[in-house]
């Protein structure tokens, strides 16, 4: 298991070295905070799994999908990581390279579905 952890690890610096356009594109868009002031980590290994990019704070997982992400067996696949990620209390945001653009993926993270709950509802004698 600490080999595969390596492996994986290792795995998810080439495919950042290796990037597709569009995942250059939506890290562009990404990094350095640049949308809605959210930290996001690029081929992020989250439970045995590489996801594209991953916020935190808000516990999302953003996927560009290729072509090999088209097809019934693969989208099994991602179907089955994506309820194994959610297990984790992580959302998944699938993203096709042609959807690709800042003011969609602006858009999509700012959903109130996808924002944290507030901190202090429910706790202590306020909530």
């Amino acid at each position: 298991r600490r080999n595969s952890r390596y492996l994986l690890r290792d795995l998810a610096r080439q495919m950042r070295q290796q990037a597709m356009p569009a995942e250059r594109q939506v890290w562009g868009a990404l990094r350095n905070r640049r949308c809605l002031g959210l930290k996001f980590r690029r081929q992020a290994v989250i439970g045995g799994f590489i996801v594209d990019f991953y916020c935190a704070s808000l516990r999302v997982a953003v996927e560009v999908d290729g072509s090999v992400h088209h097809g019934e067996e693969a989208e099994a696949r991602d179907h089955d990581r994506d309820r194994l990620l959610a297990a984790r209390g992580i959302r998944v945001v699938r993203l096709s390279n042609d959807q690709v653009d800042r003011s969609c993926v602006e858009a999509l993270l700012s959903a109130p579905s996808l924002r944290p709950p507030s901190p202090y509802h429910g706790e202590g004698d306020r909530g």
